[in-house]
């Protein structure tokens, strides 16, 4: 008779790769946050000319990129709350919980909308995120945006 022998694996991938980092999520929420402040931009200085092809064909991209983006931020985000974070980080991190619920909300809003408010918000929310993350790894990290 064989004994069995129980390893745990931790990974964002169900592998054991064990690598997390909430850098991929900030990267995806700097390009919502770029994409709505180019719709907001592009709106503004188009005027009467918003039926032209070349509006409506930029305007598109810009919005299919957002939207895009909006989704990987909020699955790097689920996959860091439900698969890194575990219960013994809630006693150092009590918001936790609201703060990753409040994020992945404002990726959906994100996606939906052009506000520039809820993508300020959202990048709010990752820096939050950020420093959780890095806190209960004890390390500093410092937060830095490619943009």
């Amino acid at each position: 008779m064989s004994e069995e022998i129980w390893i745990e694996a931790e990974a964002h991938c169900d592998g054991p790769c064990g690598v997390y980092d909430p850098a991929s999520a900030r990267v995806a929420g700097e390009a919502v946050q770029s994409m709505t402040k180019k719709m907001l931009a592009l709106a503004s200085n188009h005027g009467d000319d918003s039926n032209s092809a070349a509006y409506i064909n930029t305007m598109s991209r810009y919005a299919a990129i957002k939207e895009e983006e909006a989704q990987k931020c909020k699955d790097e985000l689920l996959v860091l709350w439900t698969d890194f974070f575990k219960p013994q980080h809630l006693e150092a991190n009590p918001d936790l919980h609201d703060t990753f619920w409040q994020a992945a909300k404002l990726c959906s809003a994100c996606k939906v909308e052009v506000s520039a408010d809820h993508a300020q918000e959202l990048m709010d929310a990752i820096e939050s995120i950020h420093n959780m993350f890095w806190s209960v790894k004890g390390r500093e990290v410092p937060w830095i945006r490619a943009s």
